[in-house]
C-alpha cells in the first residue's frame, strides 16, 4: 500500500520546494535529534557496565552529566524541528489555499452552480487545514521516526546480530500489519469528509436564506433535513473511528510482543555470557525506544486516513477544468462596442439544468442580431425566455455550442477574458456587498481609482448625503447587512461601480426593478450619462425602461419573435412591441 508521500509527491514538491532553506533546517534538526536519541542509551549502557565493574566515580559522573546534556539537547532540537515543521506546513497550506481560491474563481459558472459555497469553503479551508498536519507531521513523525527506527535496528545489529535480526523481523511484521490495516479505513474517512462538505454546504445555503425560510414556514422542513444529515453522519463517523480503534488495539498488542521478544533474547544472550548486563539493558531499552517510532507511525497512519481523503478531494478540485475554451489575445477597441450574435445556439449543461434557478433547455435557438456601437438594445421577454442568458454569454460565463458572438468586431472567443470583462459593465437587481470599506466595494479593490473620482460619481447619483452620514466616509466598512444601506442605495452603488469601470458596453439586467419611483427618477439622468457614448443592452419586463432604446428584441422560449427599430415597431399596429405598448398605455390609464 503506497503512502501519500509517494502517491502525491508532486503535491509535496510544488509546495515544499519554494521553502528549501526551512526544509533543510528541518532536516538538520530532525536528524540531529534522532542521532541523540540513539546515542543516549549508549551512555546508560556504559554507566551500568562501569558501575557493575566497580569503575571510577569520576567516569560515572562524566557519563551522568553527558546523559543529562544529551537529553536536554535532544529536547531543544525537537522543539526547533517542530517550529520549522509548523512554519513549513502553514506556508505550504496558505500557498495551496491561494491556488485553490484562484482556481475556483477561474472556473465557469456551471461549476459554481453545481457546488454550494459551503461545500467549496469546506474544501478550501477544512481539507487544507487537515493537509497542514500532513505537511508537518508527515516529515516530523513518519519520515523522522522511520529514520529513528532504522537507526535503532542498526545499533542493535552492532550490539549483537541475533538481537538485531529478531527485532528487525518484529519491526517488519508490525509495520506490514499496520499498513495492511490502514487501507480498509480510507473509504470511511473519505465518506466522512464528503458528508461534512455536504453538511456545511446545506448549512451555509439555508442560513443565507433564513428570512425566506422563516417567512414561508419552512423551518420544520429545514430542521428535518438537518436531522437527516446528522443521522447519516454518525454511522459513517462510527465506522471510521472503529477502523482507527482496530489500529490502536493492534499496536498495543504488537508492543507487548516486542517487549517479550526483547526480554527473551536479552536473557538468553546474557545466560550464554555473550553480552554484558549493560548490553542486556540496551537491548531492552532500544526495544522500548522502538515502540515510540512504531506508535508515532501508527498515529500518523490513522491521521493519514483522513488526510488521504482530503488530498484526493483537493486534487480532484485542482484537476477540474473550466468548460470555457481558452481565449486569445485579440484586443477590444476603445470606446463604444458593437454587439453581433450570428446564429447562436446555447444549451445549459445537464448539471446546470438541475439547479432551480436555471430554465429548461434549449435556452437560445438560432439567435442573430447586430447592435451598432453607441446604440441601445431593449431586450424584452417573459421570465425564462433567455434574456439573462444573453448577458451571461456576452461575459463568457458560459460558452455557446454553435454560432459566433462578436464585440467591437472581435469574436469573444479570441479576446482575453480579463479584457473582455473589463470592457463590459453589468448591473443586476441582486447586489453583492463585501465585508470591506465603501471604497473597496465601489472599486472592487482597485487602488488606482482616486477618491475624487469616487466622490464625483456618488454626487451624481445623489448618494453624498448617505456617505456623509457614515462614521468614516469611504473607509466605513459595509457588508450584506451593514451600513444602513437600503435596496435602492445598494442599486445606486452598483451603478457607481459601472461608472468607475468605464466600459464600452453596459448591460442593465432589471437594474431598476427594485427601486422606488423617487429613487428610479433620481438615477434616470445618471443612466443617460452612463449610456452616453457607450453601447447599452437593457433587459426589462417594464416597457418604460426601454424608452431610450434604439432597437427592440423580444424573446420567447429562447427564440426571437420580433426584432427591429423601436420607432418602426411602435408604428406597426400588428407588431408584438406595438401591442405591448398599447396594452401598457391602457393599463396606466386605468
Amino acid at each position: 500500500m503506497s503512502l501519500p508521500l509517494k502517491q502525491y509527491r508532486s503535491l509535496l514538491k510544488n509546495y515544499l520546494k519554494p521553502q528549501q532553506a526551512s526544509v533543510i533546517g528541518l532536516g538538520v534538526t530532525l536528524l540531529g535529534s534522532i542521532g541523540l536519541q540513539i546515542l543516549s542509551p549508549q551512555l546508560l549502557g556504559y554507566f551500568i557496565d562501569t558501575a557493575t565493574a566497580g569503575g571510577a566515580t569520576q567516569a560515572l559522573l562524566i557519563a551522568a552529566l553527558l546523559f543529562i546534556g544529551v537529553a536536554l539537547l535532544t529536547q531543544v532540537l525537537t522543539i526547533v524541528a517542530t517550529y520549522f515543521g509548523e512554519n513549513v506546513a502553514w506556508t505550504a497550506t496558505n500557498a495551496l489555499r491561494t491556488d485553490l481560491v484562484e482556481h475556483c474563481l477561474q472556473l465557469d459558472l456551471s461549476f459554481h452552480k453545481s457546488h454550494t459555497p459551503g461545500e467549496l469553503l469546506e474544501r478550501v479551508d477544512g481539507d487544507v487545514t487537515t493537509l497542514s498536519r500532513f505537511f508537518s507531521q508527515l516529515v516530523i513523525h513518519i519520515l523522522g521516526n522511520g529514520i529513528l527506527l532504522v537507526g535503532i535496528l542498526l545499533v542493535l545489529f552492532f550490539e549483537d546480530w541475533r538481537a538485531g535480526l529478531s527485532l528487525s523481523l518484529f519491526s517488519i511484521m508490525a509495520l506490514s500489519l499496520l499498513l495492511s490495516l490502514r487501507s480498509f479505513a480510507v473509504m470511511p474517512w473519505a465518506e466522512y469528509r464528503q458528508l461534512g462538505a455536504e453538511f456545511f454546504g446545506f448549512l451555509g445555503e439555508h442560513l443565507a436564506g433564513r428570512e425566506d425560510i422563516r417567512a414561508n414556514g419552512a423551518v420544520s422542513y429545514v430542521m428535518y433535513r438537518f436531522h437527516q444529515i446528522l443521522q447519516r453522519w454518525l454511522p459513517i463517523y462510527q465506522k471510521a473511528r472503529f477502523a482507527s480503534t482496530v489500529l490502536w488495539a493492534t499496536s498495543v498488542g504488537l508492543f507487548t510482543t516486542g517487549n517479550a521478544i526483547a526480554l527473551a533474547v536479552a536473557a538468553y544472550l546474557w545466560n550464554q555470557n555473550a553480552i554484558t548486563i549493560g548490553t542486556a539493558y540496551l537491548i531492552f531499552h532500544y526495544t522500548n525506544l522502538l515502540n515510540q517510532p512504531i506508535e508515532r507511525i501508527r498515529e500518523e497512519l490513522e491521521e493519514l486516513q483522513q488526510v488521504e481523503a482530503s488530498i484526493h478531494r483537493i486534487q480532484a478540485l485542482l484537476q477540474t477544468q473550466s468548460c470555457l475554451r481558452m481565449g486569445g489575445d485579440a484586443p477590444l477597441p476603445t470606446g463604444a462596442l458593437s454587439v453581433t450574435f450570428d446564429r447562436v445556439w446555447f444549451n445549459y449543461e445537464v448539471e446546470d439544468r438541475t439547479q432551480n434557478d436555471l430554465p429548461p433547455s434549449p435556452q437560445l435557438q438560432n439567435i442573430s442580431f447586430h447592435l451598432p456601437a453607441g446604440q441601445v438594445l431593449g431586450l424584452l421577454g417573459r421570465t425564462g425566455s433567455g434574456k439573462t442568458t444573453i448577458a451571461r454569454l456576452l461575459l463568457r460565463l458560459y460558452d455557446i455550442q454553435s454560432g459566433k458572438i462578436s464585440i467591437g468586431g472581435v469574436s469573444i472567443a479570441q479576446a482575453s477574458l480579463p479584457n473582455l470583462r473589463q470592457r463590459i459593465g453589468l448591473v443586476t437587481q441582486d447586489i453583492q456587498l463585501f465585508q470591506a470599506s465603501v471604497r473597496d466595494n465601489l472599486t472592487f479593490f482597485d487602488s488606482d481609482i482616486q477618491d475624487a473620482k469616487i466622490l464625483e460619481m456618488l454626487a451624481q447619483l445623489g448618494l453624498m448625503e448617505w456617505l456623509q452620514s457614515l462614521p468614516s466616509g469611504l473607509d466605513t466598512r459595509l457588508g450584506s447587512d451593514s451600513g444602513g444601506l437600503s435596496a435602492g442605495q445598494a442599486q445606486l452603488l452598483a451603478f457607481a461601480r459601472v461608472f468607475l469601470k468605464n466600459p464600452g458596453l453596459v448591460i442593465l439586467d432589471e437594474a431598476s426593478s427594485r427601486l422606488d419611483p423617487a429613487t428610479e427618477q433620481l438615477i434616470e439622468q445618471a443612466v443617460d450619462r452612463l449610456l452616453d457614448g457607450r453601447t447599452g443592452i437593457i433587459i426589462a419586463h417594464r416597457l418604460q425602461t426601454v424608452q431610450r432604446a434604439n432597437q427592440i428584441l423580444i424573446l420567447e422560449h429562447g427564440k426571437i419573435v420580433e426584432y427591429g427599430d423601436r420607432h418602426t415597431l411602435a408604428r406597426k399596429t400588428n407588431s408584438r412591441f406595438s401591442q405591448l405598448v398599447k396594452t401598457g398605455s391602457e393599463h396606466r390609464r386605468s
